[in-house]
């Protein structure tokens, strides 16, 4: 069995605050151990520059090179692989290159991007730093073809890329909805492409005829523009705040259709966690979002709000296609989504370099 250092330099599995980004790390650690292999998580230190602070990204590679020199000593002398979760521009990994060199362990990463219009500019000295670590990788995990274009063009040396589809930390599909129930949106309630979203989204709404409710869950500081983006629905949009897993879980069993636009959305773990249950799938065709939906017929974004709308409008009435569509997703998401996926891929492509060194 392998021991592995697991670092995210954005964001720490253990942060107290909640992200989708945080969410995928503790999937991934979940994933990698899965067979029964040994996870550390190698560092807390975050290297994260939001703004192009140049100043900051000096202070903080001081800060790595002190870290690093730390763990080239510390690390558990059994330790044979390192795996870093998200490097890119704004959150290079400044430790795993020197830290896997010194120590003479192969280095993978997964969900790393490159972004060769950083390379100049505020970012440049991160970017040109996010860079070498993806040509240090062996191995890098993509999770959508977006990602893939870029890391197939700036390929270094004989490097492999791996796909890695986002992935439900669950071995089993949960119960299956009625289908029955309101429509469901879960969004933080953010400024910029969440909002953005949320406004697609009230727009939308205005074109759906019929008896319909929608259920809103999340929150966030964006709160009050969501608020009255809806007023003009009244008592159809009900807003039920941030919930935990399970009470999520409990709407998706009765949810009729899951709407979200998905503007920007690198890929979107409830739209996974709504297909696992059945539940029909209403959202523009973008980029990240397609690799995770079942259908590839979702409307293009030129057409706009109306075409979502004519989506919606086709699901509600007609319960039989819900339940066909829904069935279709739960399928989909148990053949490749789900954690087992997961951990397949991801020693299918490890465990050679670990044979390698041994």
């Amino acid at each position: 069995m392998a021991r592995v250092a697991f670092y995210a330099p954005m964001k720490s599995p253990d942060s107290s605050k909640p992200s989708g980004d945080r969410e995928m790390a503790r999937n991934l650690i979940a994933a990698i151990r899965a067979q029964g292999d040994c996870v550390d998580l190698a560092s807390q230190i975050r290297i994260y520059d939001k703004s192009g602070d140049q100043d900051l990204q000096q202070e903080l590679r001081h800060k790595a090179q002190v870290e690093a020199a730390r763990l080239i000593s510390d690390l558990p002398p059994d330790t044979n692989l390192w795996v870093t979760y998200h490097n890119y521009y704004k959150a290079p990994d400044l430790l795993g290159p020197e830290v896997s060199r010194a120590r003479g362990i192969p280095y993978v990463q997964l969900e790393s991007t490159r972004a060769t219009s950083r390379l100049s500019g505020p970012w440049a000295d991160f970017a040109h730093a996010a860079h070498h670590a993806c040509d240090t990788a062996q191995v890098i995990f993509y999770h959508t073809a977006n990602d893939l274009i870029t890391l197939e063009r700036e390929r270094f040396s004989s490097q492999s890329l791996v796909e890695l589809p986002p992935f439900l930390p669950v071995a089993e599909l949960p119960p299956v909805s009625t289908r029955d129930g309101a429509m469901l949106t879960v969004g933080m309630m953010r400024p910029g492409d969440k909002l953005a979203s949320y406004t697609i989204l009230a727009e939308t709404l205005e074109h759906v005829t019929g008896d319909w409710t929608l259920d809103v869950a999340g929150d966030g500081p964006a709160r009050p523009e969501v608020e009255e983006l809806m007023a003009r629905f009244g008592p159809r949009v009900r807003f039920l705040g941030q919930l935990d897993q399970n009470a999520l879980q409990a709407l998706y069993r009765q949810a009729s259709i899951f709407v979200w636009p998905g503007v920007n959305e690198a890929y979107g773990m409830v739209y996974l966690e709504a297909q696992a249950s059945g539940v029909p799938i209403v959202a523009q065709d973008r980029p990240g979002v397609r690799d995770v939906l079942m259908r590839s017929d979702h409307p293009n974004v030129g057409l706009g709000p109306k075409a979502l709308a004519a989506r919606i409008q086709m699901y509600l009435g007609d319960p039989a296609l819900r339940r066909s569509e829904g069935e279709r997703a739960r399928a989909y998401i148990a053949q490749r989504h789900l954690i087992s996926s997961a951990t397949e891929q991801f020693w299918t492509a490890v465990r050679p370099l670990l044979e390698e060194k041994s």
